[in-house]
């Protein structure tokens, strides 16, 4: 599973373990601005999800990836794999609710989580306002579906929510556009579908919700619901707009991370 997913470990061999999960679209390449500042006293463990970056594509399993299950799973295996215990998972958008559903399968092994622009559910339930009706997430998918990488380029500043640095747009639309594009649509599918509201109050373990400004994809309300749901947790309102700080505020995102860790 280290080729599977593609893992990089760096830092300390011997210091606390700090694991980095991208969100959809993209690779370990968007912790590029983070991830380094802690190695000089973490092990850090990086990876892409199957059919990201330079994971092994042939590995990809319609049935396994059906749910985000299967990549909680995967997280666990790469744990097992090199050993990993007291491990703090920092997940960022899609992985969030990933590092969430690992802790819950393994609570002993975590010991905290980071939720970068989480979302449990990204549509619109009753009282519960996800940010999208159902007409919106098929609207979103049909566009996907029909042409990836149209949708990548015209979507992707918007993700980024950006538009007076539109070179962090252009680099996530860049990232979009280097996955594979049949994987990304079912990828897209279990990611803007899934519900793990009732997963959130099962999470046991110290956590931290950090939270941007004017998300087009999580919105506040969205992020104040995931910190009210897993009880102690502490939440934060990182100073920029959009759903990628790690890109566009990564001394504020790496500032609470270091905070969260000591």
């Amino acid at each position: 599973m280290l080729r599977r997913n593609n893992v990089t470990l760096s830092g300390d061999p011997f210091g606390p373990v700090v694991m980095f999960a991208h969100g959809f679209g993209c690779s370990q390449e968007t912790w590029s601005l983070i991830a380094p500042r802690f190695e000089a006293d973490h092990r850090v463990v990086l990876f892409d999800h199957v059919g990201a970056g330079g994971s092994d594509w042939s590995a990809y399993d319609r049935t396994r990836y059906g749910e985000l299950d299967g990549y909680a799973r995967d997280v666990e295996e790469i744990l097992d794999a090199i050993g990993a215990q007291d491990v703090v998972f920092v997940g960022h958008s899609v992985s969030a609710m990933i590092g969430v559903l690992a802790a819950n399968l393994n609570p002993d092994r975590y010991r905290g989580l980071v939720l970068v622009s989480p979302s449990p559910r990204y549509i619109n339930d009753g009282d519960y306002a996800g940010g999208f009706e159902h007409a919106d997430i098929d609207a979103l998918l049909d566009s996907l579906d029909a042409n990836y990488l149209g949708w990548s380029r015209q979507t992707a500043p918007m993700i980024m929510g950006t538009p007076d640095r539109p070179t962090l747009g252009d680099r996530l639309s860049d990232s979009f556009c280097s996955v594979d594009p049949e994987i990304a649509r079912h990828f897209a599918r279990v990611t803007f579908t899934s519900d793990n509201r009732r997963d959130l109050g099962r999470v046991s373990v110290p956590t931290l919700v950090l939270q941007c400004r004017d998300d087009v994809i999580a919105p506040v309300a969205v992020g104040r619901y995931v910190h009210a749901a897993i009880a102690g947790s502490r939440f934060e309102m990182l100073d920029t707009t959009g759903h990628v700080p790690i890109l566009s505020a990564p001394d504020d995102v790496a500032f609470h991370v270091r905070r969260f860790l000591s």
